[in-house]
């Protein structure tokens, strides 16, 4: 009996061999069977799906083009690239690039400067160049627009004879050598001077890197901008995360409710949400004036214009990116696992710890990755109810490109935050797993 099943079992797997590969042949029989006309077809209406899926997605790469990349390769480019003083005083930066370094440059140099001065003046460009050079050395900026008034009175005759001796009597800082190295740094149509400006760097007359001799505040607002953003995302965690459970635990009627009110401050606009923490939170406000009522305090507590006042504004205003995911990923857990675990003898604590934590795990590293990300960003807040202690490096930026001009140091400073943002996502995706995020 053993021997008739062994030889029944070897002819089924023959047979199915058999018809394993008669299939195979049939296959390829089917292809070969395509005539050259037909396989060009073929060809042709796999080209064509291939080009319409490419028209089909064509504006969204448009899209991405000039609101993406563009602006951010301009501002990458922009960091670099500094041309008002090359093409403001040519000449003079020939002459300037020959200079040894030691002493003040030859009266060559300095009368064509005087005569430069002169002609900027009388086009009302001085200014252009004496922000560029203030850039570079603070108090310059007042030591250029006084020497191109004065110029702006000589003779052109007298200029080219004594040019020289009226720019050096002009100003005694024309005799210092330093202001002539970050002229010709200025200059310099491609330069570092910004990213380095930017991470509290500069290079000395040798070329060599050492820390800023001015003001360091940079890589401060970094860490400050960091540390508020890890706040603010904690914050968020500690109160994003039991609404987020009840609510997907709630009965359906309670649950629709609730999320009326989460998503409420959707339909409000940003800066109402923000004036509103202002009348809460200032001198004469609402939170202290019933301190003061119910004998908490004596005298109004400073909460306005302080990091705590741009922790607790930001954290109303990103919750609803820390509950939307956390919701979406508790609503889809059976609860039959966390009851599993309770009658086979686990603690509640344990049981929640063990089973229901890492399975909200997508939904909490998606929501923590969106607060933190969109707080570091943040503009309109910290500016509205931070004032000088709960500003962020997005402050700075805006002051630059708004206020002083600087467009060069803003686009550094911007371009350093994005490399900062990319690193720590590259860090998330080493250690956790960007595959682990689930938005819903």
């Amino acid at each position: 009996m053993l021997c008739s099943h062994c030889y029944i079992s070897n002819i089924s797997l023959k047979i199915k061999i058999m018809s394993d590969i008669q299939s195979n042949e049939r296959i390829r029989s089917k292809v070969i069977l395509l005539s050259k006309k037909e396989a060009n077809f073929a060809k042709k209406e796999i080209r064509r799906s291939k080009m319409t899926a490419f028209f089909m997605v064509t504006p969204l790469l448009v899209f991405l083009l000039f609101a993406f990349v563009a602006p951010i390769g301009t501002m990458l480019h922009r960091g670099f690239y500094s041309p008002v003083v090359a093409s403001l005083i040519p000449d003079t930066l020939d002459k300037l690039n020959q200079w040894s370094g030691e002493g003040i440059p030859n009266d060559d140099v300095l009368t064509s400067l005087a005569i430069d001065f002169k002609r900027l003046a009388n086009e009302r460009q001085s200014g252009k160049i004496a922000a560029a050079l203030n850039r570079n050395m603070p108090g310059a900026s007042s030591v250029v627009k006084s020497t191109a008034r004065k110029m702006r009175r000589v003779d052109d005759a007298e200029l080219k004879a004594n040019g020289a001796e009226l720019l050096l009597n002009a100003h005694e800082k024309w005799s210092n050598t330093k202001i002539w190295f970050a002229l010709r740094k200025a200059g310099e149509t491609y330069s570092d001077t910004h990213y380095l400006k930017a991470l509290d760097l500069e290079r000395n007359s040798l070329g060599e890197l050492q820390v800023r001799e001015a003001s360091q505040i940079y890589i401060q607002l970094y860490s400050k901008t960091l540390k508020l953003a890890l706040y603010i995302t904690l914050a968020c965690l500690i109160i994003g995360y039991p609404l987020a459970f009840y609510l997907a635990n709630a009965p359906a009627k309670t649950a629709n409710l609730l999320m009326i009110f989460v998503l409420l401050p959707f339909w409000t606009s940003l800066l109402v949400r923000t004036t509103s923490w202002i009348a809460l939170l200032q001198t004469n406000g609402v939170v202290n004036s019933f301190l003061m009522s119910i004998g908490v305090t004596s005298s109004p507590l400073e909460m306005l214009y302080t990091e705590f006042s741009t922790i607790i504004a930001m954290t109303h205003i990103l919750l609803p990116f820390m509950i939307l995911p956390l919701y979406s990923v508790m609503k889809g857990i059976d609860p039959s696992y966390f009851r599993a675990a309770l009658s086979m003898g686990a603690r509640p604590i344990s049981a929640f710890l063990k089973v229901y934590l890492p399975n909200t795990l997508p939904g909490l590293s998606a929501g923590a990755l969106l607060v933190f990300i969109i707080s570091v960003g943040y503009y309109i807040t910290p500016a509205l109810v931070g004032g000088t202690d709960g500003q962020m490096i997005s402050n700075i930026i805006a002051f630059h490109m708004q206020q002083s001009n600087n467009w060069g140091l803003a686009a550094a400073l911007g371009t350093l935050l994005l490399l900062l943002i990319l690193s720590l996502y590259w860090l998330y995706d080493r250690f956790v797993g960007a595959s682990n995020i689930k938005l819903g």
